[in-house]
Parts: C-alpha cells; structure tokens; sequence
C-alpha cells in the first residue's frame, strides 16, 4: 500500500458541487462534463436496491477520487478524516459530492428506490481501498 500526502485531506476537501441544470418544462437535464468534476473519469457505477436498514462504502481511497450523486431518492454520506466527521444528506439529482482521497465514507439511509450514481477518477484497484477503519487511523497518523 502506497503511502501519499494527499491522506492528508481533511472533510474540509468534500464539498457539494452543483451540476449545470437546464430546465425545461418536458423535463430537466443535467450535463457533467470535464469543468464540473475536478479529474478524468476512469469508471462509473451506482447501487440500487439497497435495503433501508443497509449500509454501503466503510472504507477510504488511498488516490482514488470519486463523485456520489443521488440520482433518485435520498441516502446519507457520513465523511470522516480521522479528527472530524460530517454525515451529508443527498437528495438532489444535480448536486453531487466530491470525495476526495485520504476519506473514510460510509453510506447509509437509503430511502426507497434510491440511486446512487458514483463517477470514479480510477479503474477498481483493490490495493488502492482501505477497509479497515483502525488501519485507516494509523495511515493518518503516520502524517500528522
């Protein structure tokens, strides 16, 4: 496992960004194109059909970005750096949530027939995942 000084983000690097929404009485539309996220799309995936009582993620990116919208429905995101925790409620379909590396994620509350769509700056590599919160903890501390 690599170690970088990106592990030095802290949920002050997670933010909300907005995407472009055109508005139309049809229907809206929302574009993510390469202003709106700040890396190259390497993969895209999203959970459906997550049981109520279910909780997604449970684990941190060592260079990995990604970009969480809730396509449909609402779930939370609970962000944590290792000193500060947050949970984020998504619920809008143009407004997603930057993670960037270096932060532990979980997801939980899904509501029923949520969507999460993830847009992913980095094709699956399992050495790039930490799972285990403990092993996340010391990573941190080997930089403060």
């Amino acid at each position: 496992m690599s170690n970088t000084c990106k592990d030095m983000n802290t949920i002050d690097d997670v933010k909300i960004i907005e995407i472009p929404k055109i508005v139309d009485p049809r229907g809206n539309l929302s574009v993510i194109e390469k202003e709106v996220i700040p890396f190259k799309m390497k993969r895209v995936y999203y959970l459906y059909d997550v049981p109520c009582d279910s909780k997604r993620g449970g684990h941190s990116h060592i260079n990995q970005q990604e970009f969480l919208i809730a396509l449909s429905g609402s779930f939370n995101v609970i962000v944590n750096d290792g000193v500060q925790k947050r949970t984020i409620t998504l619920n809008k379909p143009n407004k997603g949530l930057l993670i960037t590396e270096g932060i532990w994620r979980e997801l939980d509350d899904f509501s029923s027939g949520s969507v999460c769509l993830v847009l992913a700056s980095d094709e699956f590599l399992e050495e790039d995942y930490i799972r285990n919160f403990t092993d996340f903890i010391k990573q941190k501390d080997q930089f403060s």
